[in-house]
């Protein structure tokens, strides 16, 4: 009897330490939590690309402001609009809170993962706009 309950705890304590490892895993993998995604950068200024005013609330911004454009799927129909989600760069781990102002329309051509993002928002990252592409992580604010 004693045998078998040596044998059931032994068996928890394995299953723990897996548990315990997939976590860190997990968590290592995608610093910060969240949406795994691709960046890209985006000008929200007249004459900028994509070059009309922003679909939550029709008005062109600075690109000193920290806001993206989300893929269509995660724009919600605007239901993100004027909301804040916090970006994680996967590369160094330092994260940033930006504003929803834009629809990154997937239907048009853009890729389904992307957070497409002021420069504003990758200097606060650490980032060089003229890489053009990175991977982080977001979630809701």
């Amino acid at each position: 009897m004693a045998s078998a309950n040596k044998v059931a705890v032994l068996a928890a304590l394995v299953l723990l330490l897996q548990a315990s490892l997939c976590a860190v895993a997990r968590h290592h993998h995608h610093p910060g939590g969240g949406t795994p995604a691709a960046m890209t950068v985006n000008e929200f200024e007249p004459g900028g690309e994509p070059g009309w005013p922003s679909e939550c609330d029709g008005k062109y911004h600075s690109g000193h402001e920290l806001l993206v454009a989300l893929s269509t799927r995660w724009y919600a129909n605007g239901k993100r609009c004027l909301k804040n989600i916090r970006i994680t760069s996967v590369r160094n781990g330092r994260s940033v809170e930006a504003k929803v102002v834009d629809e990154c329309d997937s239907r048009q051509g853009c890729k389904n993962n992307i957070v497409d993002a002021s420069k504003a928002v990758w200097e606060a990252l650490g980032l060089d706009t003229n890489i053009g592409e990175v991977p982080v992580t977001w979630s809701d604010a």
